[in-house]
C-alpha cells in the first residue's frame, strides 16, 4: 500500500491536555470559519483553515464544509481527494487520501477504539491506527472504514459497507463485514 503509512494499533491512554485545548480551539473555529463556507466557491478557504490547523491538503482536493474532522493536523489529502458531505473523520490517528481517493457521503472512517481484552474496556486505554486510501480509491455512502484498514490503488467499496480489514488494489467489496465481490476493470481508454 504505497509504504506510506505502517498500519500498526497504538496504545495511547487517555487523551492529553495539550490535545484537547487544541481540540477545543478547532472546534470553535470549525463552528465560525469552516462549517458556514458551504458553496464550491469557499473551498480553497476551507482549505486554508484545515491547513492552519497542521493538516497537509492539496489545494485542489475538496473537503465540503458539512465534514467532521476530530483532528486536521492528523489529516493528509493528496490532488482532487475529497471527502464528502457529512463525512465524519474521526482521526485520533492519521487519515491518508492519497491522489484522486474519494470518500462519499455519510461516510465514517474511524481510526481509534479500545482494547477489548480487558473486562472494562472504557479503562482499558485507547488504541489507535491509521486510515490510508491509496490513489484512486472509492469509499461508497454511507460506509464505515475501522481503524489500521488500507485500501489498495483502485479499490471500491460498495455502499454501506464496513470494512474492518484492507483490501487490495483494484477489489471491489462490499457487506458487514466487506467481502470481495469482484475485481475492478477499468475500460481500455
Amino acid at each position: 500500500m504505497n509504504g506510506i503509512l505502517h498500519l500498526q494499533k497504538k496504545t495511547l491512554g487517555k487523551v492529553s491536555l495539550g490535545v484537547k485545548l487544541k481540540r477545543v480551539v478547532w472546534n470553535v473555529t470549525a463552528v465560525i470559519l469552516f462549517r458556514p463556507f458551504i458553496t464550491p466557491v469557499f473551498r480553497k478557504w476551507r482549505i486554508l483553515v484545515l491547513r492552519l490547523f497542521g493538516a497537509k491538503v492539496a489545494w485542489d482536493a475538496n473537503v465540503y464544509a458539512s465534514v467532521k474532522i476530530w483532528a486536521p493536523w492528523m489529516l493528509k489529502m493528496g490532488h482532487r481527494a475529497c471527502l464528502g458531505p457529512d463525512v465524519i473523520c474521526y482521526n485520533q490517528d492519521w487519515v491518508v487520501l492519497e491522489d484522486d481517493a474519494i470518500v462519499s457521503q455519510y461516510s465514517y472512517l474511524c481510526t481509534a477504539g479500545h482494547d477489548i481484552s480487558h473486562a472494562n474496556t472504557a479503562d482499558s486505554g485507547l488504541i489507535t491506527a491509521p486510515i490510508l486510501l491509496c490513489q484512486g480509491a472509492w469509499v461508497g455512502s454511507r460506509a464505515f472504514i475501522g481503524m489500521g484498514v488500507g485500501l489498495g490503488e483502485g479499490a471500491v467499496v460498495g455502499a454501506t459497507a464496513s470494512v474492518y480489514k484492507s483490501v487490495e488494489p483494484w477489489n471491489v467489496v462490499g457487506g458487514n463485514p466487506a467481502k470481495v465481490i469482484k475485481k475492478r476493470v477499468l475500460p481500455d481508454e
